[in-house]
């Protein structure tokens, strides 16, 4: 089954609390030695965000001033895992450097539909 870790950093962590890039690569290549890597992503930084809402009239309506909501946390990047269940995830999310110091993981199913 198939797992979307979604993972977060707080939004006013101090740097020098953060994992190091290494903590990254040696992740991802165990990752992919498990041979359970389907693919993922970072995300650049929250600035760089665009958000687009459809009006009532159904226009286009794009921003690139937000998000507005107040967070503690902020998305950084995504995996995708294939592994037999969600015991195994929970234990792949654990291992994430991104679940270290004040950081999270979310494990999440992803669902998938018949054609």
């Amino acid at each position: 089954m198939k797992y979307m870790l979604l993972i977060y950093s707080g939004a006013t962590a101090d740097a020098a609390d953060q994992c190091v890039f290494e903590d990254w690569v040696v992740y991802d290549k165990t990752l992919k030695e498990a041979g359970i890597l389907v693919g993922g992503h970072s995300l650049k930084d929250l600035t760089t965000a665009t958000t687009v809402r459809v009006g009532p009239e159904g226009d286009r309506i794009v921003t690139t001033d937000g998000p507005f909501a107040e967070t503690r946390e902020v998305l950084g990047g995504y995996i995708v895992i294939d592994v037999p269940d969600l015991d195994v995830a929970l234990d792949w999310a654990v291992r994430c450097p991104g679940a270290r110091d004040g950081g999270s993981v979310v494990v999440r199913p992803i669902a998938e539909f018949e054609d």
